[in-house]
């Protein structure tokens, strides 16, 4: 894609720019005017909501599109660019592949150097973005679980992941995950400097317990793996009014690893301890169903139930890096914070440290 398809900013996001790329993209169409709203601002980039009058629409397109662009701010664009290029290589190299519900993609385009960046997506209101603070209930629990179902199932172990060249966090080898389990000491180190006051003294030693064990954690289970989200949250998730659909965006987290990771990230850190510990057998079994009706093969709900444990982690090692590394705001440490609490007490309950250092032969 060459610059010329990326907008600068919201200002860009013309007329003729968006009837060039739906026809670019397909759609017989003719934009006469637009009307470009902010939705939000993100730590990385913004979301527009951007109103469509048409001249001709013979396809009968929708009247509003969200737009998403980087941000404004030339260091945070630099920061981010990794991101970015993530984003990009989900809608153009993973999407059509997988049975994840997310809204259809219009037209995404990245600049050479990953810093310029749009996606043009379908605008899913009236649906509602999830509250990670407040957490969610079992129903909308169990729609993520199967929504992950068909991200992981489709493509399972699939060979071509281990060359993908998308992931923020390729498998890893011995190196690799000796370098990350490296980067996130460090990263639980600031965490604790940044937040640890507001901690339980249960939850610091937990971090710290967690934070000398990544590194053979990445390494457990090789055989199976498929692309994950990475940062499968509610904040991530948007639900339809009546709560029986759900959409699932922000891709900027790429990774290629132990499928049940992003269930186990998005089960600790979505619910409440006494409903997950109540619910989170029913995930499992929700989620395993639907990765057999995926057509995965030879992987029994016992060992999905293992995996789901071992995948507890994946809370620490991202809330620890956006912490230390992410510019810090007071919902986002709110957000941090709830997070690891929730996911700390997972993890002792189903004795995750445990099952790592046997399974890695860690005395």
């Amino acid at each position: 894609m060459t610059n010329t398809t990326i907008p600068g900013g919201p200002a860009e996001v013309t007329a003729d720019w968006l009837g060039s790329v739906l026809r670019t993209g397909g759609h017989a169409v003719d934009v006469d005017e637009v009307q470009v709203g902010a939705i939000g601002t993100g730590q990385t980039g913004a979301t527009y909501r951007v109103g469509v009058t048409y001249r001709s629409n013979p396809e009968n397109l929708p009247p509003t599109f969200v737009v998403k662009l980087p941000s404004q701010e030339p260091e945070v664009r630099a920061r981010a660019s990794f991101g970015y290029r993530a984003e990009h290589a989900f809608y153009t190299e993973v999407a059509d592949s997988v049975r994840i519900p997310m809204p259809q993609c219009y037209h995404c385009a990245i600049g050479a150097d990953g810093s310029d960046f749009v996606l043009l997506l379908s605008d899913m209101a009236p649906a509602e973005q999830g509250d990670q603070i407040a957490g969610c209930s079992a129903v909308d629990a169990e729609l993520g679980a199967r929504a992950l179902a068909g991200l992981h199932g489709p493509r399972w172990s699939d060979p071509a992941w281990l060359n993908f060249t998308g992931a923020v966090m390729p498998k890893p080898d011995e190196a690799a995950a000796g370098g990350l389990g490296d980067i996130v000491r460090t990263a639980t180190d600031i965490t604790l400097q940044r937040l640890g006051a507001q901690m339980s003294a249960e939850d610091r030693a937990t971090l710290e317990e967690v934070a000398a064990l990544i590194a053979p954690w990445l390494l457990l289970e090789p055989d199976r793996f498929s692309v994950l989200h990475g940062d499968f949250r509610l904040d991530n998730l948007l639900f339809d009014p009546a709560h029986t659909r759900v959409s699932v965006v922000d891709w900027q987290t790429l990774a290629v690893g132990l499928p049940a990771r992003d269930l186990a990230y998005f089960v600790a850190s979505s619910l409440e301890p006494g409903l997950r510990a109540r619910t989170e057998r029913d995930l499992v079994a929700c989620y395993h169903g639907e990765l057999l009706r995926h057509g995965v093969s030879d992987y029994d709900l016992a060992t999905c139930w293992n995996d789901y444990r071992l995948g507890m982690l994946q809370v620490p090692l991202i809330t620890t890096l956006a912490t230390a590394f992410v510019e810090s705001t007071a919902r986002g440490d709110e957000v941090m914070l709830t997070m690891i609490r929730r996911s700390c007490q997972a993890i002792r309950e189903l004795d995750t440290c445990a099952l790592i250092r046997a399974a890695a032969s860690i005395s």
